[in-house]
C-alpha cells in the first residue's frame, strides 16, 4: 500500500510565502511523474505544476515564476515553493503521483492541504 501525505499548508498573508511538501510511502514501488493541483470552493481542480523523474517542470501560467516545484527521488518526496503568494491562490493543494508497482502503474491522491492567503 502506498500513501501519499502532504503538509505545509496553512495561513499566509498576501506577498507571503510556503513550502508544501509530499512524501510517498509504503513499499515496492517507484514514481514517475509527481505533481501539485488545487482546488479552490466552487471551482474544478486545476493543475499547478507537474515534475517528471527526472526532474523536468511545467507550471500552470498563473503560477509561473512565482512557484517552484521539486523532487528528492531517494526521499520519495515532492515540494512546492509558493512565493508571492496571493488570495487567489488560496486552495486546497492535493499531491498526485504515478505511482510504478509491478507492471503496473496507478494513480494516487494525497488527502490534501489547506493554503488560505489573506489580503
Amino acid at each position: 500500500q502506498v500513501q501519499l501525505v502532504e503538509s505545509g499548508g496553512g495561513l499566509v498573508q498576501a506577498g507571503g510565502s510556503l513550502r508544501l511538501s509530499c512524501v510517498a510511502s509504503g513499499s515496492g514501488f517507484s514514481l514517475n511523474a509527481m505533481d501539485w493541483y488545487r482546488q479552490a470552493p466552487g471551482k474544478q481542480r486545476e493543475l499547478v505544476a507537474i515534475i517528471s523523474s527526472g526532474g523536468s517542470a511545467k507550471y500552470e501560467d498563473s503560477v509561473k515564476a512565482r512557484f517552484t516545484i521539486s523532487r528528492d527521488n531517494a526521499k520519495n518526496t515532492v515540494y512546492l515553493q509558493m512565493n508571492s503568494l496571493k488570495p487567489e491562490d488560496t486552495a486546497v493543494y492535493y499531491c498526485h503521483a504515478e505511482v510504478v508497482i509491478g507492471s503496473f502503474t496507478y494513480s494516487y491522491w494525497g488527502q490534501g492541504t489547506q493554503v488560505t492567503v489573506s489580503p
